[in-house]
């Protein structure tokens, strides 16, 4: 099964210089802990719900005026559509997270999360392992 079988497309995107509270708020509109950060449609990093817990509201950083930028983490990994989707989620394991941004040709098409991966009977052991990994302390974007 590819990636693209089971990936998120109705993604929602911050940019680089909007408000920490704007990503709150579009995290509670969409549901969602994570947003790719994007450049037009190009990722550029991401920012989670746990980096503006730690990385602004735990500094006392004022959030209205603090951006995205500030708190975003710049290495994203990234996967590609047609990617097998155990090898996703090996990847996802392997650096202990737990959305994968999905781009084609450098533009991002969707998100792949572990909740999509453990939806799918024949993954389910996969995401578990994913899981698992992934809630071992020490990982490379705490």
């Amino acid at each position: 099964m590819k990636v693209k079988d089971i990936m998120s497309t109705d993604i929602a995107c911050i940019g680089l210089d909007d408000s920490i509270q704007k990503a709150a708020q579009l995290m509670k509109r969409y549901d969602v802990g994570s947003l790719p950060v994007c450049r037009q449609d190009e990722v550029v990093g991401i920012v989670t719900d746990r980096d503006i817990a730690l990385r602004s509201v735990a500094e006392g950083q004022d959030i209205k005026s603090q951006t995205v930028r500030d708190v975003m983490s710049q290495d994203v990994l990234v996967g590609e559509p047609d990617m097998n989707v155990h090898e996703a989620a090996k990847m996802m394991s392997q650096n202990q997270i737990r959305r994968l941004p999905i781009v084609n040709n450098g533009h991002l098409v969707g998100m792949v999360s572990l909740g999509d991966i453990s939806l799918e009977p024949d993954l389910q052991d996969d995401a578990e392992e994913a899981l698992r990994d992934i809630s071992e302390p020490g990982g490379q974007f705490e």
